[in-house]
């Protein structure tokens, strides 16, 4: 039986009919909602996919799956079976405009004819074709509607366009760059001598702090606990910013370089801005990106112990990253939280042995340290729903994470704890994640004017030669 005009979407008025894949629920669970006054169409073979993968023992894509059930349910709601196909409004999510639409095509209505491009549903990838059926169906049937299928699926994106769609997306919505070189690094370097840029400039006493105040306009790109330096003798930090005015606090470079963190000294200027933003007691979150060797654990690590045994500040060193998908449900294998994760993250050991490693009782002092130190290692699919204060918490690995995953977890931060975000996009894992995509690139965009995070890109190798010709030319 072929699926009749009344449960196609020709009877919404929407200008644009939007058909989203199921991986883009999984990426952006609450993405029915950013399609502004368009309808958005569900297949319902995709909520038969986010039923079979809300029940799998991957912990962080279960949970995915089970968000967008529930944003889709929520709007839904009582809706009888003709409204839910013809379309049910969206609630606002925005101030003014009209609201859109959504609604659930029941696909496995869709029949093979002559008049519609049809793909054989008997394949492996019975799925991926029969969503994007669905669209074709919907553009024959509504000529003057653009329909778009959304999907981040590069083959899929193919194949539909190969088989007559018109329009096909990748899912958009939380990209903040058009250019992963556009990304913020935390620093500015001018060229030449910075204060023959300047013209208006003068000082101002807060507390026992002198800060040069500039226009604006003299650094309009700027943003609060950014570096800038010359090619001379010139560097500053951005202490703050108002409407009018950037209040820049010198500093040096002998300065910088002589900060010491648990016996670890900076090997170069990137490094040396990244302890300065770990040690500022009013930056909450630090995100530090950069190549394989760049020193971001090392870093992240002696500060950790440099805070908590020397300085008292916090009570605990939590060392969290998320599993890969062979691994998701540790629970299943032997012996404690730490000793499940231990394979995971070696490379504290690692760096753990770089601190300690010329003590004369080098695996005593590791695990006095470890114990002293309270350190703690958890895996991110057991972090969500809890509350961590007065804690010092390092993510690794976060560039295969997604905004909404980086978000849970950044939410779960208690009072007087600083959180250590660390990140290589240039090591995705994550097949529906780029570096443009990524979590990582969203958080450093969507906090670099928050006055309480620093971000730095530590762009020198110091692992070794081999380390930086593999990074610039494997």
């Amino acid at each position: 039986m072929e699926a009749s005009a009344d449960n196609s979407v020709e009877c919404l008025d929407s200008p644009k009919v939007y058909v989203l894949d199921t991986n883009v629920l999984l990426h952006d669970p609450t993405a029915i909602t950013t399609f502004a006054e368009h309808t958005v169409v569900i297949p319902m073979t995709v909520l038969e996919e986010l039923d079979h993968i809300k029940d799998r023992h991957e912990k962080t894509v279960s949970r995915e799956a089970r968000i967008a059930i529930q944003m889709i349910d929520k709007v839904i709601g009582a809706a009888s079976p003709h409204e839910i196909q013809e379309g049910v409004s969206i609630p606002k999510t925005t101030v003014s405009g009209p609201l859109g639409k959504l609604a659930i095509y029941p696909d496995q209505l869709i029949r093979e004819d002559s008049d519609v491009p049809f793909l054989d549903v008997t394949q492996d990838h019975a799925n991926d074709n029969r969503i994007i059926n669905v669209a074709l169906r919907l553009q024959k049937e509504s000529p003057n509607t653009l329909v778009c299928l959304v999907t981040k699926d590069i083959n899929m994106r193919i194949k539909a366009k190969g088989s007559g769609l018109a329009h096909v997306e990748d899912y958009r919505h939380d990209r903040v760059l058009d250019d992963i070189d556009l990304l913020s690094t935390g620093y500015k370097h001018v060229e030449g001598d910075f204060w023959s840029t300047i013209t208006d400039v003068d000082t101002v006493r807060e507390g026992d702090v002198t800060l040069h105040r500039l226009p604006r306009e003299a650094l309009p790109d700027i943003y609060p606990n950014e570096f800038i330096y010359d090619d001379h003798d010139f560097l500053a930090y951005v202490q703050r910013l108002d409407a009018e005015h950037v209040y820049l606090r010198m500093d040096s470079r002998d300065n910088l370089m002589n900060q010491r963190f648990w016996g670890l000294a900076p090997r170069n200027l990137e490094q040396a801005m990244a302890m300065r933003l770990l040690d500022a007691d009013d930056i909450d979150m630090t995100v530090l990106t950069g190549p394989a060797g760049s020193g971001k654990t090392l870093l992240a690590l002696a500060y950790g112990l440099h805070s908590i045994l020397e300085k008292k500040k916090y009570s605990k060193l939590i060392v969290a990253r998320s599993t890969p998908p062979i691994a998701e449900d540790i629970g299943f294998l032997p012996g404690t939280e730490e000793e499940k994760m231990a394979p995971w993250l070696a490379a504290f050991d690692d760096n753990l042995e770089i601190l300690h490693g010329s003590d004369e009782h080098a695996g005593g002092s590791i695990d006095y340290v470890k114990e002293r130190a309270n350190i703690q290692f958890k895996s991110l699919n057991f972090m969500r729903g809890r509350s961590f204060n007065n804690a010092y918490i390092v993510i690794d690995e976060a560039q295969g994470l997604s905004q909404f995953q980086l978000k849970s977890i950044i939410s779960r931060v208690g009072a007087d704890s600083k959180i250590v975000v660390l990140g290589n996009l240039a090591q995705i894992d994550n097949k529906y994640i780029s570096p443009l995509t990524s979590g990582l690139t969203y958080l450093v965009e969507k906090t670099k004017d928050y006055p309480h995070a620093g971000i730095m890109f530590i762009a020198g190798i110091v692992r070794s030669r081999l380390a930086a010709f593999a990074e610039e030319n494997l």
